[in-house]
Formats: structure tokens, C-alpha cells, sequence
């Protein structure tokens, strides 16, 4: 602000329309979606491990949780090839 009180023009602000960061923010909350998604899938699949070696859960669980931790990062690789065309 001025010493007269009225605030300054200091142009676009960091996530306006037209600004570097606001192109970069889809495809960074899309990174930190997908690194969470793998983590809980990666989880998922070393929990089942543990409950079916104890006995506690069927290796079914297992199988599916493995499937879909190698599928998730094979579909975002073939994801963003398709968008680089």
C-alpha cells in the first residue's frame, strides 16, 4: 500500500490466468495426486503381505493390491506420452 492508503499495482499475481505458475498447477496437483495414490497402493500391497503371511487377510488381497501398484505408474507413463503428440 501507498502511505495514502490505496494499494499498489503490482500486475498478475502468482496464480492468475496468463502467469508460468498457473499453467505448472494442474499438472503438479496431478504429480502429488498420483505420488499419494502410489503410496497408498504400495501400503496397501505391504499390508496384505504382512496379514497373509500372519494369516489374517487372503493373498487375493495381495495379488490386487501388486496388480494395481504396477498399473498405476505404467498408465501415467502412457498417459502423458499421449499428451506430448
Amino acid at each position: 500500500m501507498t502511505s495514502r492508503g490505496t494499494p499498489l499495482d503490482r500486475g498478475l499475481g502468482d496464480l492468475e490466468p496468463g502467469t508460468t505458475q498457473r499453467a505448472q498447477l494442474r499438472a503438479r496437483i496431478a504429480d502429488i495426486a498420483w505420488t499419494a495414490g502410489c503410496a497408498v497402493l504400495a501400503l496397501w500391497a505391504v499390508w496384505s503381505v504382512v496379514g497373509a503371511v500372519r494369516g489374517t487377510t487372503a493373498w487375493a488381497y495381495s495379488a490386487v493390491a501388486w496388480v494395481l501398484l504396477a498399473v498405476a505408474p505404467a498408465a501415467r507413463v502412457a498417459g502423458r506420452r499421449r499428451l506430448r503428440r
